[in-house]
Order: structure tokens, then sequence, then C-alpha cells
């Protein structure tokens, strides 16, 4: 099935205007269940419900609220929120170009393709230029009352706009504690150099499934049919606290398996 836009935008730099469409680069492929009523299986409704009087509270009589540090409520009203929402528009300016990966992982949020918008010469000649120069852009835009900022970027060919997280969402390594123990087993590490090496290999991403789905959807077609199922949980051994037994034990079944 073709990929069907989302949104269109207009990428600016300078005084170059580039016509595009965005195509969501991922989907959810979740299982999604509806929840029923065990004894008659009907459907049934989530409510808002009042927990001092038990009463269903209907979505016109609700007000949003912000709990602060002290516990105290500070309430909203609709209209004041949506004043603080930006203004729409299809402007996806660039600020600067960078060198190509430039930005790391820990800042990517979601992926977009963008596609010819009409001029698919104006398309092009972005697409050759980003593989030209080796550059990555940072744009920011609104998109559905949010504001974006992201990486304008290549990927075999097509131009991406990879939406970033914004500073005070991604955590700085130096929050962590310095790991502590004992000094390094020389022992020890020479057999994680070599179990590393043996593991080496490509990033093949068919090799990867989400495992619960399909054994839901396997579990799915056969009560659709009829058929009785056994199902067997998956079982997690335990982890082995000497470290060089399980080094030892992973080489072993590694060079096995070579």
């Amino acid at each position: 099935m073709a990929a069907r836009a989302m949104w269109k935008g207009v990428i600016r730099f300078g005084e170059v205007q580039v016509p595009v469409k965005l195509y969501s680069a991922v989907q959810d492929r979740s299982v999604h269940f509806r929840l029923l009523h065990e004894k008659d299986r009907s459907p049934v409704k989530q409510a808002m419900v009042n927990p001092e009087t038990d009463e269903i509270v209907p979505y016109a009589e609700t007000r949003r609220a912000f709990r602060t540090g002290e516990g105290s409520l500070v309430v909203f009203d609709k209209e004041e929120l949506e004043a603080l929402e930006p203004d729409s528009g299809r402007d996806i300016e660039v600020i600067r170009f960078m060198p190509s990966q430039a930005i790391d992982h820990r800042w990517y949020d979601r992926p977009y393709y963008l596609g010819p918008d009409g001029s698919e010469s104006l398309y092009f000649t972005l697409a050759e230029a980003l593989e030209k120069s080796g550059k990555e852009g940072l744009a920011r835009w609104i998109m559905r009352k949010k504001r974006y900022v992201g990486a304008l970027r290549l990927h075999r060919g097509v131009p991406m706009l990879m939406s970033l997280r914004h500073a005070e969402q991604v955590v700085p390594v130096e929050a962590l504690e310095p790991p502590g123990g004992k000094p390094l087993d020389t022992k020890e590490l020479d057999m994680a150099r070599q179990l590393i090496g043996m593991l080496e290999a490509e990033f093949d991403p068919e090799e990867y499934h989400d495992e619960y789905r399909e054994r839901v959807m396997e579990l799915i077609e056969a009560k659709q049919h009829g058929k009785s199922v056994k199902v067997t949980p998956i079982r997690r051994r335990k982890a082995s606290d000497d470290l060089s037994k399980a080094l030892e034990a992973s080489l072993k079944k590694e060079r096995k398996r070579a």
C-alpha cells in the first residue's frame, strides 16, 4: 500500500523554497485490544468519575490543572491554554547546516520522509545539494499546533526530517554516578574481547521482530478458528554472578555455533 502524506510544508533557507510532503517513516504495529464486560462480552467504555460522589463527569465540565511541587493545583481554562499554542504555518525553516552526524542519537525522536509537492526539480536539487555537501540542516517548523526542531538529512537519496527532543528531555551522561568495584581482571578482559569479536556482524533489521506481537497474532489466528491453544510462557535464565564462568560459557557456546 502506497504511503499517504500526513502534512505539507515548504523548506526554506535563504531565498530557496522547496514545497514538500511529509510521510511518517515509522508506523504503530502494536496489537490493540477491546475491553469487554466479562459476563456478556459487550464492549465497555471508560468514563471520568468524581471520586467523592462516584458520579460520571461530562468532558465539558472538566478543567485542566497542574500540580505544583508544593502540592497546590493551578487551574486553567481551555482558552488560556489555546492562547499559548503557536500559530499554524507551512514553513520548515533551515536555521543552519552542520557536518553529517553532528547530532548524536540521544536527541532523535521521530523520522519523516520528505516527498515532492508539485515541483520535482526543486526537490531533486535539494537532495543532490545535501548529498554533495555532506551536510545536514537544523530546521524548525510548526505542525498541528506543535513546535518542532529537527535534522534535515539524506537517507539513500531521499531527504528526511528527524524531529529532535528538546534540551530538557535529554539526561546528560554526567548525571550518572561513576561505576565502582574491583580493578579489571586481565583474563576476564581478554575473554570479553574475544566474545565481542565472535559476535561482530553487520546490522540486519530484518532479523529483529516484535516477538510478543507475533505470538499474540498467532494466538488470535488459532482462537479465531476454534483451535485449542496452550501458551508456553517464556522463561528467562538466571544470570550468573561469576563473570569468569559466564564469559567462559559464552565463548564455548559461540565456538560450537561457529
